[in-house]
């Protein structure tokens, strides 16, 4: 697909939609070529630590849903990596015109942890202008749900949303870990 190109999935509400995006999720981005390497360096000492962290709680038999969560933001964050620094290496630039074209001779557009991740799923819901009478943006246009995102965000989204919703329950272990090292303590002392 050429940049920006879209394709109609289901009637006007599911696109893919090709764009690349050279910074954080939903477009964010910082600081030009170094902001973009303190992000690819960021992403990979985050995936370390949730290795790490989803190792501890496997041990810790922690519970299945909590597994999972954590197993979809590593997932997501590994795969927005992957992108990130192999997709400027292996792709020249993509434009509106051409097609980029896979291990051109003149090389890629990006060095290493410079590429830009592909986004292209895209669910513009609800289009439409503010009424007047609405404060700050009364007659302006707006579009529900915007941004356009991949499978590796909606898997860090899927597993964060799990987290927010559930953790009382996820957490729970930790709090009966915690007790029982308490009484452990006191009955020896």
């Amino acid at each position: 697909m050429a940049y920006d190109e879209s394709i109609a999935i289901f009637g006007d509400w599911f696109y893919i939609h090709f764009i690349e995006n050279p910074g954080m999720a939903f477009g964010m981005q910082f600081g030009g070529d170094w902001g973009k390497l303190v992000l690819s360096v960021f992403r990979i000492a985050a995936v370390i630590g949730i290795g790490w962290y989803l190792n501890k709680q496997i041990k810790l038999k922690a519970p299945v849903g909590l597994i999972i969560s954590i197993s979809l933001i590593l997932s997501g964050a590994i795969g927005n990596i992957i992108d990130s620094a192999f997709y400027g290496l292996i792709f020249n630039e993509s434009t509106p015109w051409e097609t980029a074209t896979m291990f051109p001779a003149e090389g890629g557009y990006g060095s290493f942890l410079h590429g830009k991740v592909v986004d292209m799923l895209y669910f513009p819901m609800v289009n439409g202008t503010f009424p007047s009478w609405f404060p700050i943006w009364g007659g302006e246009y707006f579009q529900f749900f915007r941004p356009v995102f991949n499978i590796a965000d909606t898997a860090i989204s899927t597993g964060v949303g799990m987290i927010i919703v559930f953790q009382k329950r996820y957490f729970m272990h930790e709090k009966v870990v915690a007790e029982k090292t308490k009484k452990e303590t006191t009955t020896e002392g």
